[in-house]
């Protein structure tokens, strides 16, 4: 069986918005580090987001986790951790060494943190882990560490408070974290916080300000800006275009898995259904959520693991398609979330009628799933289950979607899918990444 789980660029489907593609598995960098030299990262107009599905932060809770290998280290096939590795206590993984790897990104989205609501000395861990300078970060200025705003971060935590569906472990289960460099944070953020339909700590919104006038201006002649075939459409812009202006709200999710297990209701406990139910619920407010930031004059960006894999495309060796309410899912998160050119585009799965007792959902966001717009049928997974072998079974379930409106205007340039198993590090999940205009 042939286990190559991307072809070779030549063999990548172009589209209309496509240039000179980018390494899938290298993210651009706005500085790089050099001996004596400062890196000053604040002054780009575009912003570098990350998501990643780690399956639980405590390996990254220095007084919580055990002595395992770093995974900068080559793994197995397998992805399991060298138990001499494990004998002789070398470092755990760290955060702040993803960080330092890609430079510093201005945004990183973390799903599954598995921590409970009451737990704040996991909390307060983990943002501490996040600003604790390592040894390798004295390299870059002689032998001092400078810790300034471009290269420390605030933490923002939604974590469940469902008392009757998060019982499991604990009630160590879901959980999302949004991560924001202080400088970006200061300079554009100005609202963090969950939404209230959702209890399970699934869904982090983070609204930025609106770029002013001159700004907008400076961004079109960008030479960034200019350089990117996205943006060659010779879209014209006037200074009264609000679109170009419009602010940007990123959405960090963590979907619900759909299984059959039962669904209580919040207020009493009584079962209401199964889970699948409530993952189509999910779809339908999520959707809402992104229709009704639009109506308030932004630009919306999804960004995380939303449990679907959306089309052949996107399984290996094949999708999951028993029991068949996979299939009702998929084409409902299809349905609701793309558009018929979007969802062509994916080869996304669209469901058969029989599937659907009642009538189907019509309403759609008309969303644009930037992998496939920007690298067409190209196979890749950010899923690789740790007890198979790595590359013969996974899926892409993690995904970056943003408006329509958005990609026409060519303010997403580039994007790609981390999928080595060193960057799955402990998870079972990779991380994603895609680079966005402000």
């Amino acid at each position: 069986m042939n286990r190559e789980i991307s072809p070779p660029l030549a063999k990548r489907r172009k589209f209309e918005h496509i240039h000179d593609v980018p390494s899938l598995s290298s993210p651009p960098a706005h500085g790089k580090c050099q001996e004596g030299s400062h890196v000053n990262m604040s002054n780009h107009q575009s912003i570098r987001l990350f998501s990643w599905n780690v399956n639980g932060v405590a390996p990254f809770l220095p007084d919580l986790s055990p002595k395992i290998t770093s995974f900068f280290k080559p793994l197995s096939e397998k992805g399991s951790f060298s138990q001499a590795a494990i004998a002789q206590g070398e470092p755990s993984p760290s955060l702040r060494s993803f960080l330092i790897r890609h430079n510093f990104p201005e945004v990183l989205f973390l799903q599954e943190l598995k921590i409970r609501s009451s737990d704040t000395k996991s909390l307060e861990a983990l943002q501490s882990s996040l600003n604790a300078p390592l040894p390798s970060e004295f390299d870059c200025s002689k032998g001092s560490s400078s810790l300034t705003d471009e290269r420390m971060y605030e933490l923002h935590a939604v974590l469940p408070r469902d008392k009757h569906n998060v019982r499991g472990f604990r009630g160590k289960l879901y959980g999302v974290g949004s991560i924001l460099r202080k400088d970006f944070a200061r300079k554009w953020v100005t609202h963090v916080r969950g939404v209230d339909w959702d209890l399970e700590g699934r869904i982090s919104v983070v609204e930025l300000r609106r770029p002013s006038i001159d700004a907008t201006n400076r961004l079109i002649s960008h030479s960034v800006y200019e350089e990117n075939a996205i943006a060659k459409k010779d879209i014209p812009f006037e200074q009264g275009d609000n679109s170009r202006s419009k602010p940007l709200v990123i959405l960090n999710i963590y979907a619900v898995n759909g299984t059959s297990a039962p669904y209580r209701s919040p207020e009493n406990g009584r079962i209401i259904g199964t889970r699948h139910d409530h993952k189509l619920a999910f779809h339908s407010r999520l959707r809402d959520e992104c229709f009704s930031l639009e109506s308030q004059g932004f630009h919306v960006v999804v960004a995380g693991d939303v449990n679907v894999a959306r089309g052949p495309w996107d399984g290996f060796p094949k999708l999951r398609t028993f029991p068949v309410q996979h299939c009702v899912n998929r084409a409902d998160f299809n349905k609701k979330f793309f558009g018929g050119e979007d969802n062509l585009r994916a080869g996304a799965y669209l469901g058969e009628r029989r599937e659907y007792p009642g009538e189907e959902d019509e309403k759609c966001f008309d969303g644009v799933d930037v992998f496939r717009a920007i690298y067409g049928a190209e196979r890749k997974y950010t899923y690789f289950p740790r007890d198979k072998e790595w590359g013969t079974s996974c899926d892409r379930v993690d995904v970056l979607f943003v408006s329509g409106q958005l990609w026409e205007q060519g303010r997403v340039l580039s994007t790609g899918i981390l999928d080595t198993p060193q960057e799955r590090g402990m998870s079972d999940h990779v991380p994603l990444w895609v680079d966005l205009m402000l």
